[in-house]
């Protein structure tokens, strides 16, 4: 299976501030990690070019726009967002945002124009930013961005689906009432975490109604627990669907470590939903496979391993959990951090699920259950027949 990686160094200038959250070190310590452990091996990264604003006007108003252009000498704007404490103004913020959804143009391009199954852009993932505003530590939103652009380039169904923490609020709020694009988010429950929206009663308007879809699950969820809700709902509705491309966000912002959320899996578990990415594109989307990034803030310890393993998965070049992290790797993340260093790609974690019977037998069944019946009918599906 051909698979391309989008990278360039230039893609760690989307620096919202030192001290953010969302900092770019974890794109260079992934890339590190995987280099250092053989992934990238013989691999030729491609190189974006920003995208031009006839592209990001796909999603965004020209006006805003003008407004990211002008925040770093004009100062806080509220209208926009710009200027809080989640988007805060930095020199060359255009130019940097625009990058990574170049990178999640050019991903998309090389499936589109036959030279790759597979692309995947781990700066990508920005998928709260909406039309007009900044919003969730997002300025544009790349992942509505590249979807639009497929549209507009031989693909007339595409499903995406979201595994980061939060609510894929932006890219559904992007595709409401358009039927080709089928969003599936998997989330940490609404009533417990910003932004507040990704009810399973949120399911599209006009004639897509039924194509945005929400599982929102409750905090604690561990990857057995998330594992199981994830194959009771999204496997049915692909096939139901029948996409040409599936579009992921891989936020690894579930880790049990992540410092803003509280979802409870393990890079095992990342490891799994990546793998299970994989099989979902191969059986229900031809192949086609476009990855990005997202969330995860546990920079050293989390999104390194997890992100590498999805960089490998995508790749077929899947990485033994058992594998020692690299010295050399080790060394230059001491020089950053105190905090304890992993030593493995794996914490040990079982990430083998019981299938759901159609029953709640455990906490997470009731929230698969509620979904299954939201938005399964709509697509002629039985909401309590496990094989539906």
């Amino acid at each position: 299976m051909r698979a391309t990686v989008v990278w360039d160094e230039a893609l760690l200038a989307y620096k919202l501030s030192n001290d953010h959250p969302l900092h770019p070190v974890r794109l260079d310590l992934t890339m590190r990690l995987a280099r250092s452990l053989g992934v990238l091996e013989g691999v030729e990264p491609l190189i974006p070019t920003p995208a031009p604003d006839e592209e990001l006007e796909r999603v965004h108003v020209a006006s805003y726009l003008d407004a990211v252009r002008l925040a770093p000498s004009h100062g806080d704007d509220p209208v926009h967002q710009l200027g809080t404490s989640d988007n805060p103004i930095f020199e060359g913020m255009h130019d940097a945002s625009a990058l990574v959804a170049g990178g999640s143009i050019a991903a998309a391009r090389e499936i589109a124009e036959g030279r790759t199954d597979r692309a995947v852009n781990l700066s990508g993932g920005l998928h709260h930013a909406m039309r007009d505003h900044a919003w969730g530590f997002c300025v544009y939103n790349d992942c509505a961005i590249a979807i639009s652009w497929l549209l507009d380039h031989g693909y007339s169904r595409i499903a995406y689906v979201d595994t980061d923490v939060h609510h894929g609020d932006g890219v559904q709020a992007a595709f409401l009432d358009d039927p080709r694009v089928m969003t599936i988010s998997v989330h940490q429950h609404p009533r417990t975490l910003w932004p507040g929206t990704g009810f399973p009663s949120e399911l599209g308007e006009g004639a897509a109604a039924g194509t945005a879809i929400n599982l929102p699950l409750p905090p604690g969820t561990r990857d057995q627990a998330w594992l199981r809700a994830f194959h009771a709902v999204v496997p049915g509705l692909l096939r139901a669907f029948e996409p040409q491309i599936l579009v992921t966000q891989c936020g690894a912002d579930t880790h049990h470590e992540d410092p803003l959320a509280e979802l409870s899996l393990t890079v095992d578990g990342h490891r799994a939903i990546y793998r299970a990415c994989r099989d979902l594109a191969t059986e229900y989307a031809g192949g086609k496979w476009l990855a990005l990034g997202g969330g995860g803030y546990n920079l050293f310890r989390g999104v390194p391993r997890s992100w590498t393993h999805l960089l490998a998965t995508v790749l077929d070049r899947d990485v033994d959990p058992d594998r020692t992290i690299p010295a050399e790797w080790m060394s230059h993340a001491a020089t950053l951090t105190n905090r304890p260093l992993p030593t493995t790609m794996t914490e040990e974690a079982p990430t083998d699920w019981t299938p759901w019977g159609g029953y709640t037998e455990i906490d997470v069944d009731r929230f698969v259950l509620e979904t299954r019946r939201a938005v399964f009918p709509l697509h002629g599906l039985e909401p309590q027949n496990v094989l539906d």
